[in-house]
């Protein structure tokens, strides 16, 4: 398979119906050689097939030596990694004061540790190229947290901040560092929400809000979530740019979030309680 003249890209939860999944065809599209990975090979058998464009890894981004493995496989394979999406995630809802602390681990192990070891990971590569692009996928929540997600808002708020220090740390290296924060996308991380919701335990101290807690998982699938390929489309062609921005956000709720993280406190929890019914 002749590789050279491609662009080696590398992205973490690629399950179809997600945006992993998405990003992974969009920067095939666009002639990239597209390591795409997640837990479980079958989960991505839409993308099996063209083996001239799609590699496929098993990759739990949890466990330090699954990360290394697919690290030094791709670069085995292919002598290089151009680019670097930290895509996979997980939800987390359900009210801070009873929500286990072992779904926050997981959460933040998932989220916010899986993207540092990937990261760390493939740096020592890219730097002896002086060249290559890390993306997180964040999130508009981490703008102006509100009720009901605060593990899963937290976690993408601390992934914000790691990707601004990134930025600066590896830029003398040649490494560009960006930020992708999606609004509303249409995906499967509605199902999942809910899926991983109902593992919860049953609330005490929040029964009254049972209803509007687990409508929740839902919110970013409303009827104006912007389609997945849509969103990888635009994405990807930010991210291929020679210069590419240091934040790119797109999607249902992307501008109003960005405005009220500019608000008075007292406003957007005004908003906010009433968005989230709280």
């Amino acid at each position: 398979m002749e590789t050279s003249h491609k662009q080696v890209v590398l992205i973490t939860g690629c399950s179809s119906g997600g945006i992993g999944n998405a990003l992974a065809r969009s920067f095939a599209a666009r002639n990239c050689l597209v390591v795409a990975t997640a837990r479980s090979v079958s989960s991505m058998a839409d993308l099996d097939g063209n083996h001239d464009l799609y590699f496929l890894q098993e990759l739990d981004v949890v466990s330090d030596q699954s990360v290394r493995e697919v690290v030094s496989n791709v670069i085995d394979r292919f002598g290089r990694i151009d680019v670097v999406v930290n895509n996979a995630g997980v939800q987390c809802v359900g009210p801070l004061a009873e929500i286990p602390l072992s779904s926050v681990e997981h959460t933040f192990n998932t989220n916010v540790y899986g993207s540092m070891r990937l990261i760390q990971a493939v740096v020592p590569y890219m730097i002896s190229r002086k060249k290559g692009k890390i993306v997180n996928i964040g999130s508009v929540t981490a703008l102006a947290p509100g009720p009901w997600s605060g593990v899963y808002t937290a976690s993408k708020a601390a992934l914000h901040a790691l990707t601004d220090t990134l930025r600066l740390e590896l830029k003398p290296f040649g490494i560009d560092v960006i930020n992708i924060v999606p609004g509303s996308v249409k995906s499967n991380i509605g199902n999942t929400a809910a899926a991983n919701y109902n593992k919860m335990p049953e609330w005490k101290l929040y029964k009254n809000f049972e209803a509007v807690i687990k409508e929740r998982a839902y919110f970013s699938q409303g009827p104006k979530a912007i389609p997945s390929d849509e969103f990888a489309n635009k994405t990807v062609d930010a991210i291929l740019k020679e210069d590419p921005p240091s934040w790119f956000s797109l999607g249902q709720y992307s501008t109003i979030m960005g405005i009220m993280y500019h608000m008075p406190i007292f406003v957007r929890d005004f908003v906010l309680k009433k968005a989230m019914k709280c």
